[in-house]
């Protein structure tokens, strides 16, 4: 068997790292400027569990080390709204400045979606002007609801035009609930659940006002694989004759809100979750996210290799491991 050269071995290799090479689409960061203000407000747990430690090294080794090519970064929850909105849209604009640094100085490595002020509707669209224009965000983030203000209600329509007329990346993530029952919470930790229920909740709110219909224009991410909309779509399809019979909800525009929305593998990828994700969205929708610092880097480092492993031994979705690695992302930022 001829050997190969060293130069051959290097083009081997680098086929190979990039055929294994994946785009983050869920990972977080957090700022000096962030952390103090909810210090000052005694709301570092205000989601029930701590945040975790973060430091752009520690970030850029976790991508090393799991074949990550390039990470989204968002600001987690809480919301940094205390009551001053002239506060949080200071904290938010500091958290943008530092995102746009961290890209400008590794602009191989990541991408960011702007965090906004909410629940400052004014102040949230001046604020995505200033991100996607100056600062060159790739998208923005939204809160599943800024302390009560849930998506899909009335005064974020502006909001939602703004994003659409600008063909915007939206990013979801949830917050806690707005009321939420503290003995749940304290004994059953948001993370294992509600979360999930969170951006189903939302998510609904929206569709049945027709939000993502009415305002195509947006790319809307749904995180933590689809979360409960797989089942929950089925549900208010099968109840929705009932409740527009009695005029409790419009016309609903089922397929062209679920056409805008794409998803992330954070949470619990598995061939079996991407099938039922399949039943709401197709492959070309469907795009990797670690949920990184939430969770450690070495645990997620031996799922993505065992996710990897997985869809290349599933028949039915082996054609497309590159699509939800990667290519998707690059396909959802391309202007």
């Amino acid at each position: 068997m001829k050997k190969l050269g060293v130069s051959s071995c290097l083009l081997l290799m680098s086929m190979v790292m990039y055929a294994q090479s994946a785009i983050d689409l869920h990972s977080h960061f957090t700022t000096p400027a962030f952390l103090k203000v909810l210090a000052e407000h005694d709301a570092l747990l205000d989601e029930g569990f701590p945040i975790p430690d973060w430091t752009v090294e520690d970030h850029l080794q976790f991508m090393r080390d799991a074949g990550i090519e390039k990470s989204v970064l968002t600001l987690p929850a809480p919301q940094p709204y205390f009551g001053d909105p002239a506060e949080t849209a200071r904290v938010i604009r500091a958290t943008n400045e530092a995102a746009a640094k961290l890209k400008a100085e590794h602009p191989d490595k990541f991408l960011f979606c702007a965090a906004l002020p909410l629940p400052d509707v004014e102040a949230a669209m001046k604020e995505a002007v200033y991100a996607l224009d100056t600062l060159h965000a790739d998208g923005v983030k939204l809160a599943t609801n800024s302390r009560g203000q849930y998506l899909g209600e009335v005064a974020l329509d502006p909001l939602m035009q703004l994003l659409s007329d600008r063909g915007a990346v939206v990013i979801l993530h949830p917050h806690k609930p707005v009321p939420y029952a503290q003995q749940v919470m304290k004994q059953t930790p948001l993370a294992l659940y509600e979360y999930l229920a969170e951006t189903t909740r939302a998510l609904a709110n929206m569709i049945t006002r027709n939000v993502l219909a009415r305002y195509p224009g947006m790319k809307v991410v749904v995180p933590h694989c689809g979360s409960y909309l797989p089942l929950a779509i089925p549900r208010m399809k099968s109840v929705y004759p009932a409740v527009l019979a009695k005029q409790m909800v419009g016309d609903i525009d089922w397929d062209a809100n679920l056409r805008c929305l794409y998803y992330d593998l954070a949470g619990a990828a598995s061939p079996a979750v991407i099938k039922q994700m399949l039943t709401l969205t197709e492959p070309s929708h469907i795009m990797y996210g670690s949920d990184y610092p939430y969770v450690t880097a070495q645990v997620l480092t031996m799922k993505i290799k065992q996710l990897r492993e997985e869809l290349k031994a599933d028949e039915e979705l082996a054609p497309y491991v590159d699509m939800f690695m990667k290519d998707n992302a690059i396909k959802l930022f391309e202007k």
